[in-house]
């Protein structure tokens, strides 16, 4: 692992981290200067706002757009995305079950827990605005972002069934997509500035509370990512690799996490997870298309920030999180890191969907906060995330190839080394 290549991945998060740090500082010693600079930080906020639509209308429609695939391309893909939902859906109710335990906040912020969040819609309300609006300019609206996103997704179809990339469209999604995520990455730039700002306001406005609660919710979430992979792992690697995959899996995952701990990036893991993917005998256009897809799609580190996030949030508020609300906490979760992070910009995308459902009426306030959280647990949630596309490769083998493919692979490597 080159060592200017982790400094790398990592400078940024750093100047981040710094710039939060910095912030609660001075909002602590110098409570009237970091109120001052508020409108600093939400010239930031602004901007994304700003952006995030033709982002995600652009982001997602191409990429459905730009999906080909045949026969048994088409039943790996769908049996890995099942995957990705339904790992991503049991580490979310795991951390809801764990936030009713050990709350992140245990007590409200005083300013903000005065202020109301609001009632949520009916059933039949939230069925009706998950895919509509009442008419096309209500989806240019920030509020209206998953009606945006069923848009794209049908667009990105209509797209694909006309000529798909290659369609004028297509090309234009296309370069929609790179020049909004350039505009993203000019935005980012400013981010550190910005964030030195929003921290040194919080601060000023809530007090020591804002650093205990970040701890707090710390303490919980790297612990959990390491259990997570010598609990959830090994049961997934039972299930796809019938009575060796335990053993084959903690053999072979170790340069996998260590990679993505390092580069805190899933797709500088990729070539690692495909070549310990191939020493264990996984299908090979098994693995060249569930890796690269989990590079994106799949999400159990960040299904748990994302619980952790909205709990947080509520806590903040003086909100109890309910067990009413799981099914709930639970689909936003998966949407908005496995759905979500499949498409170029999805972090950002994932913190509005939070928002828009769970705190319509404090976007300016909650956003920030999300992006924090994830940017302080991005690391040990890339290696849950990378990490465990490997694993997945076990269970899409055995629904792909049959449940004795991994005593095939092994059965095959021995004749292989007996032979020479």
């Amino acid at each position: 692992m080159d060592k200017k290549a982790v400094m790398k991945n990592y400078r940024f998060l750093g100047f981040m981290f710094g710039a939060m740090v910095a912030g609660c500082i001075v909002g602590w010693f110098f409570p009237d200067f970091g109120k001052a600079i508020a409108p600093f930080g939400t010239v930031f906020i602004n901007m994304m706002f700003c952006v995030v639509v033709p982002l995600v209308f652009a982001s997602i429609a191409n990429s459905v757009a730009s999906v080909r695939s045949r026969k048994r391309a088409g039943k790996i893909m769908g049996t890995t995305i099942i995957t990705f939902v339904v790992t991503g859906a049991i580490a979310a109710v795991i951390m809801f079950v764990i936030m009713k335990i050990y709350p992140p906040v245990v007590e409200p912020w005083t300013d903000m827990a005065s202020e109301a969040i609001g009632e949520h819609a009916t059933l039949s309300e939230m069925i009706v605005n998950f895919f509509t609006t009442d008419d096309f300019v209500g989806l240019l609206s920030r509020s209206a972002m998953l009606p945006l996103i069923v848009f794209s997704i049908l667009f990105g179809f209509a797209t694909n069934l006309v000529g798909g990339p290659d369609h004028v469209i297509g090309k234009f999604l296309n370069g929609l997509t790179e020049v909004m995520m350039s505009f993203v990455q000019i935005i980012t730039y400013y981010a550190p500035i910005a964030f030195f700002a929003i921290f040194a306001d919080l601060v000023a406005t809530y007090g020591p509370q804002v650093t205990a609660a970040y701890g707090r919710a710390l303490i919980v979430y790297y612990p959990l990512c390491f259990l997570y992979i010598f609990i959830a792992f090994p049961i997934f690697a039972r299930i796809g690799g019938g009575k060796h995959g335990v053993k084959t899996m903690f053999q072979h995952i170790a340069r996998p996490a260590m990679m993505s701990l390092g580069t805190c990036s899933s797709t500088a893991t990729i070539p690692t997870n495909l070549r310990e993917a191939e020493d264990t005998g996984i299908p090979k256009d098994v693995a060249d298309m569930v890796i690269p897809m989990g590079a994106t799609m799949h999400m159990d580190g960040s299904c748990f920030s994302c619980v952790l996030k909205i709990a947080f949030v509520m806590g903040a508020m003086g909100t109890d999180m309910s067990w009413s609300m799981l099914p709930a906490v639970v689909a936003v979760a998966v949407l908005s890191s496995v759905g979500m992070s499949g498409v170029p910009g999805g972090g950002y995308i994932g913190e509005y969907i939070m928002c828009t459902i769970f705190f319509p009426q404090h976007i300016e306030v909650a956003f920030p906060i999300l992006v924090a959280i994830g940017n302080l647990c991005d690391p040990a949630a890339t290696m849950i995330n990378s990490s465990g596309d490997y694993v997945v490769s076990y269970i899409v083998a055995r629904i792909t190839d049959g449940k004795d493919w991994l005593d095939k692979a092994i059965a095959a490597k021995k004749e292989k080394a007996n032979a020479q």
